[in-house]
């Protein structure tokens, strides 16, 4: 009878050993098939702005010969897509789209804070206002209004976090 016991509690010993190698095992493969997906498939990516179209809302220029200065008033809409090509969401902070005139910020455009959907394109409608007190202070305005044209240029930086299986962050910065 002693040695059917012995011979009883060993077979259980080994299915127990086998069983928690079985389980370790496949606890290590999944912890790495997670480790290759966050690096890989699921690697935060930035998002892709383009802009569909730049309309001009409202006009308004007069010249004051008198005082040699110009008074603008300038509403522009802007259309943009932001495209997120990530394999999840992606979150972003309020930022803003700036209007630059040789060098210096003359119009801003809030963007504010939202969320972009895994594989997801959302178009975005923002009104930019112009600080026509800016365009005053620099001395080539006026030669441009007479030329009639103003060299403008834009940009716009939208920063956000992609998170990964809740644990894995990733930063994103896309501009234009």
């Amino acid at each position: 009878m002693d040695i059917e016991a012995k011979n009883q509690r060993g077979f259980g010993n080994r299915k127990r050993r086998n069983i928690c190698i079985g389980l370790g095992v496949t606890l290590i493969l999944i912890i790495l098939i997670l480790v290759i997906l966050a690096f890989t498939v699921f690697k935060a990516k930035d998002p892709v702005i383009t802009v569909d179209s730049v309309a001009l809302d409202n006009l308004s220029v007069r010249l004051d010969m008198p005082k040699l200065t110009v008074n603008i008033n300038l509403t522009i809409a802007v259309s943009l897509t932001v495209e997120n090509p990530n394999k999840v969401g992606m979150t972003y902070k309020d930022s803003a789209a700036l209007l630059i005139y040789r060098g210096e910020q003359v119009g801003e455009a809030p963007i504010p804070a939202g969320k972009i959907s895994a594989d997801e394109s959302v178009p975005m409608n923002v009104l930019m206002t112009v600080m026509a007190d800016r365009f005053m202070s620099n001395s080539q305005t006026f030669n441009d209004v007479v030329a009639g044209s103003l060299p403008l240029s834009t940009n716009t930086k939208i920063s956000g976090k992609v998170s990964i299986f809740n644990m894995i962050q990733g930063s994103c910065d896309l501009g234009f």
